[in-house]
């Protein structure tokens, strides 16, 4: 019963959390640097390293042309990139993280009046920190090539809201089925090496050649990817200047596949929770 009660999932109870929930995220994120020489500095590293390698095998080795965008405009490839994989990023190291949190903090798991619950998001708000950083990037290299979102800048925050949301309902479900089924992480890996490429990230599904290419059935499933949603949109605050009420049709779909995921991922969390101590 004393699990029970201190493993109930519900937005009140997570706020009331909300300071152990900062301290562990902010020890999370350090944790993940601990003896090296850098230290922090390295989360920051790695995500700019990525983009210049993408942008000079793409852009310089293969000669890729600027991208045209839904709404007409043409954006430089390196700016058109940044954006798809700013969003991609955090969703990637969070969910990866996310299903291996009660792994991680297996001492906590165990303990009887630890709410558990929060695990989940301790690893989402411990990849926020690097994707600020990145935002900033992906802002700044906008601004460099003259590029400038104006107010449609400010739908980040929506955009933001709905990834967070949407990976914490996956992380609630990965985690604890991951518990019972150690082949999980390594499933999750290989849909994200797929779906880097089926979101699209790197190939422009929107241009006019590939509507010519792809068909129509194949466009429509590649655009129920929720993540299509997400990464479009943050293209759509830095790059398109769309506002997302634009899109309604996508708006409505995303929010109820992601309640379902969220409704899904926390009542299996739920389920299996009473079992995690044993078997950890």
């Amino acid at each position: 019963m004393a699990t029970e009660m201190n493993s109930r999932i519900n937005p009140a109870e997570l706020y009331r959390e909300r300071k152990m929930i900062w301290k562990l995220a902010k020890n999370d994120f350090k944790t993940k640097f601990a003896g090296s020489y850098l230290g922090t500095i390295w989360a920051f590293i790695q995500p700019v390293v990525t983009v210049f390698v993408y942008w000079f095998v793409f852009d310089k080795a293969l000669s890729a042309a600027g991208q045209l965008t839904r709404s007409g405009i043409e954006a430089p490839y390196v700016i058109w990139l940044t954006a798809g994989l700013v969003p991609w990023f955090f969703f990637q190291e969070a969910l990866n993280g996310g299903t291996n949190v009660l792994f991680e903090y297996n001492y906590l798991v165990k303990k009887v009046v630890f709410k558990i619950n929060i695990l989940p998001v301790v690893k989402v708000i411990s990849a926020l920190f690097v994707h600020l950083f990145f935002l900033a990037v992906a802002f700044f290299i906008s601004l460099a090539y003259g590029i400038y979102p104006g107010w449609y800048i400010l739908q980040i925050f929506y955009y933001a809201l709905c990834m967070v949301l949407l990976t914490l309902g996956l992380i609630y479900a990965t985690s604890a089925v991951a518990v019972f089924f150690r082949d999980m992480s390594q499933i999750v890996n290989i849909l994200l090496q797929v779906g880097v490429w089926a979101t699209p990230i790197m190939w422009n599904i929107d241009s006019p050649d590939m509507r010519e290419r792809i068909p129509s059935v194949v466009m429509t499933i590649l655009k129920l990817n929720p993540m299509y949603y997400i990464v479009n949109g943050y293209r759509d605050a830095l790059i398109n200047k769309v506002a997302f009420w634009e899109n309604p049709g996508l708006t409505l779909y995303f929010w109820i596949f992601t309640v379902v995921v969220l409704c899904l991922g926390t009542t299996v969390f739920k389920k299996l929770r009473i079992h995690f101590a044993d078997v950890l």
